[in-house]
């Protein structure tokens, strides 16, 4: 599976989360990656509310939100985002702009808390670099974040 999403602005996401460590290319990678298999997931789900609606349009409140900040004031682009939301749906479906903007806003919540574990798991490692064995040992530690 090729990652859709560009890994600098994952890559921002983990350093606004890292304070003074640094981020390895790999932990950014490996966070795309995980981005990339959430926003497919969610969009199967909004998906099937929208058909459950009898819309073959995913619209904002698919995702579950009422309202979506202004684009330009998330991390995540759009148009990569746009195609995860397209990687396991139906052709047939289409993706509103605010259903986009809702999926980006949701995926960057998510990016912003593997981060924040990440950057734990490296300082209790004693490392100075975010790595991706941090964000996959986050997967496997999920159920104690909180």
């Amino acid at each position: 599976m090729s990652v859709e999403l560009p890994f600098a602005p994952v890559d921002s996401v983990i350093r606004r989360n890292a304070g003074t460590l640094r981020v390895s290319a790999g932990a950014a990678e490996e966070l795309a990656r995980r981005i990339q298999e959430r926003g497919a997931r969610l969009a199967v789900d909004a998906a099937e509310a929208a058909t459950a609606d009898g819309r073959k349009t995913l619209m904002a409140e698919d995702f579950g939100v009422s309202s979506t900040p202004d684009k330009d004031d998330l991390e995540l682009p759009i148009a990569p985002i746009d195609r995860i939301a397209r990687l396991d749906i139906d052709e047939a479906y289409r993706v509103s702009m605010d259903a986009r903007i809702a999926l980006a806003e949701q995926l960057e919540a998510f990016a912003d808390d593997v981060a924040a574990a990440a950057t734990v798991l490296a300082r209790h490692a004693d490392r100075r670099t975010v790595k991706a064995e941090d964000v996959e040992a986050y997967f496997e530690l999920a159920q104690y974040f909180g």
